[in-house]
């Protein structure tokens, strides 16, 4: 009987906990000269995600403390999201360059911009 309590608490523990992984579309700001502009609408499906325009590549999703979008527009930009922001229907997000000068290109932002949630 013990055992049938624990499963039946472990079985609302899992199904109450809410996803890590971003999922939806989203419409992508990026911020020049202090406004925001609207470039494509995007759709994340777990580790992967897709530009609308099929001309642009699909990339991957790293999830950690800080949750990273690779091969975003071009093989050399990376996206960094904040894991705590993925719940939200506006995501800030910082664009970092693969090929900049410092020792970790995480530490030198190039860009940064918005996900908005598409309802």
């Amino acid at each position: 009987m013990k055992y049938f309590a624990l499963l039946i608490t472990l079985f609302f523990i899992g199904f109450n906990q809410q996803t890590s992984h971003l999922n939806g579309r989203y419409h992508y700001l990026i911020e020049e000269d202090g406004a925001y502009i609207q470039k494509d609408k995007i759709t994340f499906k777990d580790s992967v995600f897709a530009f609308d325009n099929k001309y642009l590549p699909k990339g991957k999703i790293s999830y950690g403390n800080v949750i990273l979008l690779d091969n975003f527009i071009n093989t050399d930009l990376i996206i960094s999201i904040q894991k705590d922001q993925i719940t939200k229907d506006t995501i800030p997000f910082f664009m970092h360059n693969k090929n900049s000068s410092s020792a970790n290109y995480l530490d030198e932002i190039v860009g940064k911009g918005r996900l908005v949630r598409i309802k």
